[in-house]
């Protein structure tokens, strides 16, 4: 598509833009929780829901299929579609998940009842992932508007647990190798660098999870009789977790990698407002933001199970545990990284306590393999949409399932896009997307639903 027949996209996207609209507001009524513990049945109601949408923009033969995981049991719906490009034209796979994290607490409208508040669409999963999938629609409506066809072939894979960590989605490649096979796959599963200036993900961290028992007494005895000579769990528990970063607040575990510092770094301030960082609390790490956000390892304490307040009495807890949360810098090693945090804890055990720790769920970390053609398709596109530039960004978070694409996938070109901004608070409180941004996000994908061919 030329620059022509630019404006008239962007008239057919906003055009389409209210009823699309709706279409996300409906998607994010469904409490489409992938957790373990919530009712497994509004997955089936967001994927019936997707093929809908789906065959409203030509593809007539949706499937919602499933894999299993792998403890036996059936993986989540996820819905695929395909429809045939001009002949030897190559096959892109838009991805999207219909699934979304659990809403938590502290929001200020309905997490499951769609707000509009300005520019911005608030509820769960508004953002992630199903402006996503509303996106793709949203471009192959507004090429259909201008009587445009898209001059690839184009395969849709909408999972459905990908907020529980995909379990089944290396079965999924498996069993459907040939029905997925692309030449580029685009993932709108991250972020933009702002409001206003598109970004392109060129790398994730991975993660890291698991969990560290700190044991100090077969059971609980009085505080009074025995404190003194035994300290309790709870502080030697927090002892440990305080060996975990040196006085700069960097992760102090050996053996961890690190890359190469960022071109482009985060303004403080901004920062510091889009993160909700309290007045006088310091950044921790030496080097720059990016550098500490992208491409150097970070641990947290997502959890603790000790004593609480309210059932509190004068004993010396037995054991106490955490849940870390590692998030390892690309060209880490997952199983190297929880070998290294393993032996990091129990090399640091307080005053000879027991301490175990249990690996959970871990995921590879991606960096894009070069300056790829279809990356450079894609930043033209960004800058037709958008009116500037595009960024090329690390992102902290993690997408595993990207190296799963990779491996069955090697010739594979990935593009990881984002309908989210910084103000987006995804898997946060009060999530939204900016509806500006959506616009923009749709001219962007229509347009290389295009140029790709």
């Amino acid at each position: 598509m030329s620059a022509f027949h630019l404006p008239a996209l962007r008239s057919a996207v906003d055009s389409g833009f209210p009823s699309l609209l709706a279409d996300l507001e409906a998607l994010v009524r469904v409490p489409s929780v992938s957790a373990a513990s919530f009712d497994p049945r509004h997955l089936d109601v967001s994927a019936r829901a997707v093929v809908d949408l789906l065959e409203g923009v030509g593809f007539a033969e949706s499937q919602i299929l499933r894999a299993p995981k792998p403890d036996g049991s059936l993986g989540a719906p996820a819905v695929v579609a395909h429809r045939p490009g001009p002949a030897g034209a190559p096959t892109v796979l838009l991805y999207a998940h219909h699934d979304v994290q659990p809403p938590g607490e502290g929001w200020d409208t309905e997490p499951f009842e769609p707000t509009c508040v300005g520019e911005r669409l608030y509820g769960r999963g508004a953002a992630d992932d199903k402006a996503g999938i509303v996106a793709h629609i949203g471009a192959l409506r507004a090429l259909a508007e201008v009587g445009q066809e898209p001059q690839v072939g184009i395969t849709v894979f909408i999972e459905g647990e990908e907020e529980d960590g995909s379990p089944s989605f290396t079965a999924f490649l498996a069993a459907h190798r040939d029905l997925l096979r692309a030449d580029v796959i685009v993932v709108p599963d991250s972020t933009n660098w702002k409001v206003g200036v598109p970004g392109l993900t060129t790398s994730l961290r991975g993660l890291v999870d698991g969990t560290v028992t700190v044991s100090v007494l077969e059971h609980a005895v009085h505080s009074g009789m025995y404190g003194g000579p035994i300290l309790d769990a709870n502080v030697l528990l927090a002892r440990l977790i305080a060996t975990l970063h040196d006085e700069q607040g960097n992760v102090a575990v050996a053996g961890l990698v690190s890359g190469p510092a960022p071109a482009v770094d985060f303004d403080e301030a901004e920062f510091r407002a889009e993160s909700s960082l309290l007045d006088g609390v310091r950044l921790v790490g030496s080097g720059g933001i990016a550098t500490n956000l992208w491409v150097k390892p970070a641990l947290s304490v997502i959890g603790v199970d000790a004593t609480s307040v309210a059932l509190a009495s004068n004993t010396l807890a037995p054991n106490a545990r955490a849940k870390l949360s590692l998030r390892i810098a690309p060209g880490q090693d997952p199983a190297a990284a929880a070998a290294a945090l393993e032996a990091h804890l129990l090399a640091n055990a307080p005053f000879g306590a027991r301490v175990e720790f249990e690996v959970g769920s871990t995921g590879q970390p991606f960096a894009a393999q070069g300056d790829t053609e279809a990356m450079r398709i894609a930043r033209s596109c960004f800058a037709d949409a958008w009116g500037v530039d595009p960024v090329d960004i690390g992102v902290g978070g993690s997408i595993p399932f990207i190296a799963d694409f990779l491996d069955f996938y090697p010739e594979a070109a990935i593009l990881v896009t984002g309908v989210e901004d910084p103000d987006s608070r995804a898997h946060g409180a009060n999530e939204s997307v900016h509806l500006g941004e959506l616009r923009n996000v749709i001219v962007a994908e229509a347009l290389l639903l295009q140029r790709l061919g």
